[in-house]
């Protein structure tokens, strides 16, 4: 009987990646989100909240150690990524449920934000591993399409969450909402673990199948290898601006993510659960066009191109608010920031990634690509930081105004990136390495 795999199956690639990507979001919906609005709610003040934050962002810098870690080694019987995926998957659902029994929270922040450190960990090591097997085995012209859907069903994962887990943290407290959570990384699970990466391949350790020859021949032999390979790739102009510039795009993101629940709630007078219904709404609208159209319009118009327009648009955004501030408890006001805000940076990410993959050099992906990822996260982490530092300086306008700033800055730094010229090199960087290793 035919077993299906993901490297010769288009449809079950998006349904696997799509689904791997809505269980980072599951935690995420939680704890980036339904737990600062919680910290809002019970008038926990805006630094403090940014600290926590950058705490569970800290675990998503941390990526660039595991990029290497899963070049080098693996259990390559059962695929070359799919047993770190494997392995994330199960971290992430003890972890959810280790952050459940954590007594009182609001009065022991300091343990709230290690075991929200522990939850990242292991959803971040679960994205290395899934964008490694993604670069391994989907097509490059089916990569922004995937990173459409990919992008997309994170997103929905996260509205999802957010609603669930803000009623149940309401109504039922912390502890149920962290079950129900991870009942759904759970069910999740199930794709990756009776899928296949390769023809051939083992589903569990103890059963039969046997390496894939793509495999074998992309598996990176030595430490020293993985460092050359790396410099190579990541020194080339393109990877350098795509290193700075994704720095400052986790920024803004980060910025936004601290902002937005303190401004809702401690500036508008909202509750956490309009402010999680209302994020969750605009995360579930901004997922499905992006699912259905992110990925086409970069396409369509180009990375960098469409990366600029959605800058551009922000920046048009944080200018607005800033001098519209007599306007701010009119209604509506708070719902179309929300909404503006997440569709523009929702199809910002999907560029982005998209971007980000489109630059790696296959051989040495997972490393190239986590670096990427974790460079932007150390910039989520800075950004979530800055809030506090904002509200104290500014008032309210200028904490919109620093957003603007940040905008700016990302936007002149990825004009330095080619994606066309970048391949031409890496394509060059590939048949050297093989005039020089097969005799």
């Amino acid at each position: 009987m035919h077993q299906p795999s993901l490297s010769r199956s288009a449809p079950w690639r998006y349904v696997t990646f799509a689904a791997l990507y809505a269980a980072q979001g599951i935690p995420e919906g939680l704890t980036f989100f339904g737990i600062p609005a919680w910290l809002a709610l019970n008038e926990v003040e805006a630094g403090p909240i940014g600290a926590y934050l950058a705490v569970i962002t800290l675990p998503w810098s941390f990526k660039l150690l595991a990029g290497p870690l899963m070049d080098r080694w693996t259990f390559l019987p059962m695929g070359r990524r799919r047993p770190w995926v494997l392995f994330g998957q199960l971290g992430l659902i003890l972890s959810l449920l280790l952050l459940g029994v954590v007594p009182a929270p609001l009065e022991h922040l300091t343990w709230l934000s290690a075991a929200g450190f522990l939850v990242s960990f292991f959803g971040a090591f679960q994205d290395v591993a899934t964008d490694g097997m993604a670069v391994d085995v989907i097509p490059v012209n089916e990569q922004a399409r995937a990173n459409g859907l990919m992008w997309g069903a994170k997103t929905l994962g996260t509205a999802a969450s957010l609603s669930l887990s803000t009623w149940l943290i309401n109504h039922h407290g912390l502890d149920a909402a962290v079950i129900a959570l991870a009942s759904g990384v759970t069910l999740i699970m199930m794709l990756p673990l009776f899928l296949r990466e390769r023809p051939g391949e083992r589903r569990l350790p103890w059963m039969r199948g046997t390496a894939s020859p793509e495999a074998l021949a992309m598996q990176v032999g030595s430490w020293r290898d993985i460092g050359i390979t790396l410099r190579k790739a990541f020194t080339l102009r393109g990877s350098l601006a795509m290193a700075v510039g994704g720095f400052g795009l986790g920024m803004l993101m980060g910025y936004m993510d601290a902002l937005l629940p303190v401004f809702t709630i401690q500036r508008l007078g909202w509750s956490n659960e309009a402010y999680a219904n209302t994020l969750a709404t605009a995360h579930t609208v901004s997922a499905l066009a992006a699912m259905a159209v992110g990925g086409w319009l970069v396409d369509r118009l180009g990375h960098v191109r469409l990366m600029n327009v959605y800058l551009g648009l922000l920046l048009l955004l944080s200018l607005g608010v800033a001098l519209s501030h007599a306007q701010w408890m009119s209604k509506g006001f708070g719902t179309a920031l929300i909404g503006v805000s997440q569709v523009l940076i929702v199809f910002l990410m999907v560029a982005y990634l998209a971007t980000s993959m489109a630059l790696c050099w296959r051989r040495v992906a997972a490393t190239q690509f986590t670096l990427f990822m974790a460079i932007g996260n150390m910039g989520r982490g800075a950004g979530a930081a800055l809030i506090g530092p904002a509200r104290n300086g500014t008032e309210w306008p200028g904490t919109f105004l620093v957003f603007g700033g940040l905008v700016l800055l990302s936007a002149v730094v990825v004009q330095g990136i080619n994606v066309r010229r970048q391949q031409r090199a890496l394509d060059l960087l590939e048949r050297e390495h093989l005039v020089r290793d097969i005799p």
